[in-house]
């Protein structure tokens, strides 16, 4: 049945050019598939933009990435206006989004995280930078991962080697939040799986090899400075694993619709999962276009069985699934 979306992106995040992107490809094969497509470039106006809309529009399909797109607030406000939309609802959203409190639920439920520490701005403004640093090496060691709490696609992440590149990654990530997470650095290979639709198809295991060692921002939305390997040339046990642990990161944070869970394979192959994307990248480089074709679902059907799955979520049942 053709229906009127209201395609949602933009927004006011760091993301903002990956999600023009993204909710650009979103709106093509919507329209390829008959639906009529309201393009809607979120700013601080969408609460009333969404007003006006919300009577002639049958759904929001959700392209924004980041801040105040993926972290729950635009799914509240969809919520309020009873404006059917698309993936994961405001808890879920908010939860993936906050890397902290994801790892906890994560742990909770045996999926395997690398070890970590959170430094908030307070304490370094009590205790200094240099001393914090060396506290925190002092426990998780070199090379480690300093990471905005609540950023995507890398954003202000960096790897440090030392004290002196530790403490400029802690100043770093302490521009894009008051809480920051360091991470043991795991040496290995990074691989990702998708999942997709309302009981989740789960997408082949995708690995990703960075020109730079590091799968940062740049390599991520530069063509030519990644080679993405569908299926991963992983042992058959492994992947599988790999799709089981995807699959109880997803239901843990009680996401549904779309969603994508990061890896570090150690060199023993030993799997760490990194985070949950609620709302993954639909570019032409991104990942769940690339494992979904490997899978044999086109784009096109990706975005369909997106679209599926838009609904309000507050005070219906769904999301969180125990998994079998």
């Amino acid at each position: 049945m053709a229906m009127r979306v209201a395609v949602l992106m933009g927004g006011t995040s760091a993301e903002r050019e990956v999600s023009l992107r993204s909710g650009q490809a979103v709106s093509s094969a919507l329209r390829d598939l008959g639906h009529e497509v309201v393009e809607v470039d979120v700013g601080p106006d969408i609460a009333l933009r969404m007003t006006e809309l919300r009577e002639t529009i049958d759904a929001a399909f959700l392209a924004l990435h980041g801040r105040m797109g993926e972290d729950g607030t635009i799914q509240g406000l969809l919520e309020i206006l009873a404006i059917p939309y698309t993936g994961s609802g405001v808890m879920a959203s908010a939860l993936a989004m906050n890397k902290h409190l994801s790892k906890q639920v994560f742990r909770a439920r045996d999926i395997p995280v690398a070890e970590d520490e959170a430094v908030g701005a307070a304490r370094v403004a009590e205790r200094g930078l240099g001393k914090v640093a060396e506290e925190v090496s002092a426990r998780l060691g070199f090379p480690c991962m300093v990471k905005p709490n609540c950023e995507g696609s890398t954003v202000g992440a960096r790897r440090a080697r030392n004290i002196a590149e530790l403490e400029e990654a802690i100043e770093e990530a302490l521009r894009y939040d008051d809480l920051l997470l360091v991470e043991r650095f795991i040496e290995g290979r990074e691989v990702t799986v998708g999942l997709v639709g309302g009981e989740p198809v789960v997408l082949p295991v995708l690995e990703v090899v960075a020109s730079k060692g590091v799968y940062d921002y740049e390599c991520k939305y530069t063509q030519g400075m990644t080679e993405y390997i569908v299926p991963a040339p992983i042992p058959d046990e492994l992947a599988e694993r790999l799709r089981r642990l995807s699959l109880e990161a997803h239901s843990a944070l009680c996401c549904e619709g779309l969603s994508r869970v990061d890896f570090m394979l150690d060199e023993e192959g030993r799997p760490y999962c990194l985070e949950v994307n609620t709302i993954p990248g639909m570019t032409s480089l991104s990942l769940i276009p690339k494992a979904a074709a490997a899978a044999g679902l086109s784009f096109h059907r990706v975005v369909e069985m997106v679209l599926e799955t838009a609904r309000l979520k507050i005070n219906r049942e769904g999301g969180c699934r125990e998994v079998g």
